[in-house]
């Protein structure tokens, strides 16, 4: 990925988004271009299920508590005040809404008592490669989710809920989180698959043909990959911290579904540590390539250059202006009736030879040639 301009349109939406500097921990600023809070709940037992779209924010008093659990979404930063009635509402520490607005947080789990503050990242390639910060809190019968704009992977999730599949509906809120942080990281494995198609045809035409217009593709591919990397290494921190905290919030049936989730993100590594080595080693291939073709078409230049020398100097001695009338040495071969196509013979019976010594050598046999 190539790095921003100084002055370019995401770096002042970075810049105008983070509060002055000396400001007090926990304080708010919104980023001015970002969507407007759209708030769905979905709030269910092993029973029922209610689903409502909320335009007050006073209704979500009431919602919370009806049901075993509830899940609350909100799509869209673009509100300070609503976000912070929300946090208000659920008792959220300030430090983590500061979190939720300033985005390209690194992947993270902190646990303030009532309720766990889970930072993950979903993945989406259209363009380029683009990552989206999900912010999620965990309290006893709710959970809540706060994305940069609509749109995300967790429509399965919603089916499963709707249609009672799994046993989604029959568990506590924790076992909700662990399905959205899953929903999440899976959405890294279409992308890697994507890269690895993409790596075999990248090997396939550096080996068949190395060209310069290659390199920046395979650059890309590489500095894509350290992204990911970057990402999904904080996701399998961020996980293993869960896993290894003992919260009253998370049920050991919920951990034993986490570790799996854990496996994910090692597997997701090992498949990025591949991918990344084959587009090093496609490097190395493309710069021996080079190298071997240069060598070739050297020898090539080296076997014409060879076979016209001898000519060359046979053209230049009878090239040269002496008196034959000063003296019967001087050039001889010019008074010659055949002195003509004698030495157009000469000329041709050397570049022959040299030809065929050439050959008898090897040299025809391994000269390469090259589109």
């Amino acid at each position: 990925m190539a790095t921003p301009h100084p002055h370019s349109r995401s770096t002042l939406r970075k810049r105008r988004q983070r509060p002055a500097p000396g400001s007090p921990p926990g304080t708010l600023v919104a980023d001015p271009d970002a969507p407007k809070p759209v708030i769905h709940v979905m709030a269910f037992g092993p029973d029922d299920l209610e689903e409502l779209d909320i335009s007050d924010l006073d209704q979500l008093v009431g919602v919370v508590g009806r049901h075993p659990v509830t899940w609350i979404n909100i799509d869209g930063l673009g509100d300070v005040d609503a976000i912070r009635r929300i946090g208000e509402i659920f008792g959220l520490h300030n430090l983590a809404l500061e979190d939720i607005i300033h985005v390209r947080q690194r992947p993270k789990a902190e646990d303030y008592g009532d309720h766990i503050f889970i930072v993950t990242q979903m993945t989406s390639l259209t363009r380029s490669l683009e990552h989206e910060q999900v912010s999620l809190f965990l309290g006893k019968n709710f959970v809540l989710t706060f994305q940069e704009r609509s749109g995300d992977c967790f429509d399965p999730v919603r089916e499963r809920i709707r249609n009672n599949r799994g046993r989604i509906r029959q568990t506590q809120a924790d076992y909700l989180a662990y399905a959205l942080v899953d929903a999440t990281i899976d959405t890294y494995f279409p992308i890697l698959e994507h890269f690895g198609e993409v790596s075999e045809s990248l090997e396939v035409a550096v080996l068949a043909a190395p060209r310069g217009r290659l390199i920046p593709r395979i650059h890309h591919l590489k500095s894509d990959l350290l992204n990911l990397r970057r990402v999904i290494w904080a996701q399998r921190d961020m996980i293993n911290s869960v896993i290894r905290d003992f919260s009253s919030l998370i049920s050991d049936p919920t951990r034993v579904y986490l570790r799996d989730c854990y496996d994910h993100t090692i597997q997701l590594l090992d498949m990025i540590e591949t991918h990344r080595e084959i587009a090093a080693a496609m490097t190395e291939i493309y710069l021996t390539g080079i190298n071997s073709r240069t060598n070739e078409i050297m020898k090539v230049l080296t076997v014409i250059a060879t076979v016209f020398m001898p000519l060359g100097f046979i053209a230049s001695l009878y090239g040269m202006n002496f008196d034959r009338t000063a003296s019967p040495w001087n050039m001889p071969e010019l008074g010659w009736p055949y002195g003509y196509p004698l030495a157009l013979g000469l000329m041709l019976a050397v570049a022959l030879g040299l030809v065929g010594w050439f050959f008898l050598r090897g040299w025809f046999r391994e000269v390469k040639t090259y589109r």
